[in-house]
């Protein structure tokens, strides 16, 4: 037998082993019913599942206007918080005008970026933050008047405003503990910001506090620390140790602070909107406080690229320890 023959008829024994085992494991119609066979599944079987939970139906509208006080990260950079309005009524309204007052601030203040408001539905709209609040003056809440259309009706309502995260009294606070800190000396950044080496990959920062005084003796501000943000740290750990005395009859100074990148990844330099912003822990006349002092326009793009630099997304920044 020829070796060509011997491998056909192998072959041909294999397929027929297979087919014959393919035969036992489908089953056969004329089997016995006592077969060990599995029989063959119906496509048009059943298959058990899960009932979904049936979820109450909404309650209907309350027929209210309902409003709350928030401030992001974004809303901070631009010295402005926001009032979100809940129009829980079953028809859309039209604000023609929003109106909050509150005794911590001199004057009424004018929100902004008007626009429709579905039934059912949340708008924010922003509010400037006066320079000038009332220090001398407290409020447990302020209100919001609301002059709006509906259905081409003109009505007004006023609205208690909830404040959970007492977003006016911190921005209030910081205002006049600045305002006090002004009579002592102007606080402020400089514009430049140094890199050690040649400014590139793992290099380090210097920014430089600008202590510019009054002249007029009086008040003792003690400046205990400076904290950093996602993008920015001052010193290890993100927070500057500086425990700085200031008298408004000192000469001014300039300070200079450590600066180095929080993170290096591409989610922290997108998603923070306060990367120039360091919060100053501080007593005055032995009372602590906290106040945000900002980088200028110059130094924030200096600061940043630093930062970039640093975590190795540019070549370098220039060098020159500061």
């Amino acid at each position: 037998m020829s070796l060509g023959h011997t491998v056909r008829v192998r072959r041909s024994v294999a397929v027929l082993s297979l087919l014959a085992l393919l035969a036992a494991c489908g089953g056969n119609d004329d089997h016995d019913s006592s077969s060990s066979a599995a029989p063959e599944a119906s496509p048009s079987a059943t298959h058990r599942t899960i009932t979904p939970i049936q979820l109450p139906p909404p309650p209907p509208p309350s027929g209210k206007l309902i409003a709350d006080i928030m401030q992001a990260s974004h809303d901070g950079a631009r010295n402005q918080f926001e009032i979100w309005i809940d129009n829980d009524t079953d028809k859309t309204i039209t604000p023609r005008k929003l109106t909050y007052r509150d005794d911590r601030f001199r004057a009424p203040i004018v929100g902004t970026r008007l626009r429709e408001m579905p039934s059912q539905s949340q708008r924010g709209f922003a509010f400037a933050i006066p320079d000038q609040p009332a220090c001398d003056r407290t409020a447990p809440h302020g209100t919001l008047t609301v002059d709006y259309t509906v259905s081409g009706q003109q009505k007004s309502v006023t609205l208690p405003v909830n404040d959970d995260n007492d977003v006016i009294q911190r921005v209030t606070s910081a205002s006049c503990l600045e305002l006090s800190i002004d009579k002592i000396a102007h606080l402020s950044w400089a514009d430049e910001v140094t890199a050690s080496g040649d400014g590139g990959k793992g290099s380090t920062g210097t920014m430089t506090l600008v202590v510019d005084t009054t002249g007029r003796p009086g008040s003792t501000l003690v400046i205990d620390s400076i904290v950093g943000n996602p993008v920015l740290s001052p010193g290890e750990h993100g927070v500057f140790t500086a425990n700085l005395t200031i008298t408004g009859d000192q000469p001014p100074q300039r300070v200079p602070v450590p600066l180095k990148p929080t993170r290096c990844d591409a989610h922290a330099f997108g998603e923070s909107g306060s990367f120039n912003a360091f919060a100053f822990n501080v007593h005055l006349d032995g009372q602590p406080g906290q106040f945000v002092l900002r980088l200028g326009e110059a130094g924030s793009v200096n600061a940043i690229d630093f930062a970039k630099a640093s975590c190795g997304f540019l070549t370098s920044i220039g060098g020159g320890q500061g």
